[in-house]
């Protein structure tokens, strides 16, 4: 009796996936972070959501229009910029730089920092139509409290992904954070 072979998989899904996802990061850097970091706030917070038993179907129409503007800010500003960030970080500060660590730190956090969460601010502004006075507002608000929030959830794990993650996986790494500091965001903008 002849007996007939199976192919062996010697990888897992999971292992396909994440060889499948480097290809596409050597490949498509920035359209790669940008799309992860999209995708990856409407798949999380739905699926967070729904393990809270909240049906997407009852979800209330602001919540779903805040996640599709939140991806979209995510996808077109959030991936290019950050990949940004940390390619030219390279650059201004190599890791042979004396003090490298606490200079890419300091560099992260009172700089790129209140720029990007001043950047957060008005962009989700305008994809919302608002105008210049909510924007006034929010900013006299919650500014201030939303940055010295990020200072103090932020500033281990940047001083982690900076230092030690390597470059081409940081914004990945910081899409595991951005997920719960996004949700704090949108609480203290409201």
């Amino acid at each position: 009796m002849p007996v007939h072979s199976r192919p062996v998989r010697d990888s897992s899904v999971h292992f396909r996936l994440l060889q499948q996802y480097l290809v596409l990061l050597k490949k498509y850097p920035i359209l790669t972070k940008s799309v992860t970091r999209s995708v990856h706030v409407m798949f999380l917070q739905f699926g967070g959501l729904k393990t809270l038993n909240i049906c997407p179907e009852n979800f209330p129409p602001s919540s779903v229009l805040h996640l599709l503007l939140l991806s979209v800010f995510r996808l077109f500003i959030t991936g290019p910029v950050s990949h940004l960030f940390y390619q030219l970080m390279e650059v201004w500060i190599p890791t042979k730089d004396p003090f490298c660590i606490v200079k890419r730190l300091l560099l992260d956090r009172l700089i790129f920092a209140p720029g990007f969460l001043l950047l957060f601010y008005f962009v989700m502004n305008i994809l919302e139509a608002k105008g210049w006075d909510d924007f006034e507002k929010k900013m006299r608000r919650s500014y201030w409290t939303a940055l010295k929030m990020n200072w103090k959830v932020w500033t281990p794990f940047q001083f982690i992904n900076i230092n030690f993650v390597p470059v081409q996986f940081r914004v990945l790494f910081a899409n595991m954070i951005a997920l719960f500091w996004y949700a704090y965001l949108a609480s203290v903008r409201k």
